[in-house]
């Protein structure tokens, strides 16, 4: 199910994933009774088949103006992941590490292997993931 999001009074939009902090813990958007998200989300995930012209495009455009503050849009078919990093009210692609890893800002402990995802090795991607959730714990 996806969630749906009410940014703003002309957008309200459906991405397909999103993280986010309660606003009562510091955090940019709050639940509603009826169970939507209201505010700008910390990340934003779009899953693009079709769908990528919109994504990159209208959408992101949508989500920059409306801060949030990490958007990730994977093009399936074009085996593409673009992970932007809101600076100064500008979208920045982040770039994988030396290891091959991107790692959240807004979620210290959220690392994704983007190989072992298009690759379809899970367990490679939940190692890596399992190993981001133990640093934080760590740091």
């Amino acid at each position: 199910m996806e969630p749906t999001v009410t940014l703003d009074i002309d957008n309200q939009l459906q991405p397909d994933a999103v993280l986010f902090i309660d606003e009562a813990a510091g955090g940019q958007s709050r639940l509603t009774e009826d169970d939507y998200l209201e505010g700008a989300p910390e990340l934003v995930v779009e899953i693009a088949v079709s769908s990528a012209a919109i994504d990159l495009h209208t959408k992101k455009t949508v989500y920059r103006r409306n801060e949030v503050r990490e958007y990730i849009v994977w093009q399936v078919l074009d085996q593409k992941l673009d992970w932007f990093r809101l600076e100064e009210g500008v979208y920045v692609n982040i770039a994988p590490d030396e290891d091959g890893i991107l790692r959240s800002q807004i979620s210290p402990g959220l690392w994704l292997d983007v190989q072992s995802l298009f690759a379809g090795d899970m367990q490679q991607m939940l190692s890596v993931l399992q190993e981001g959730v133990r640093w934080l714990v760590w740091a």
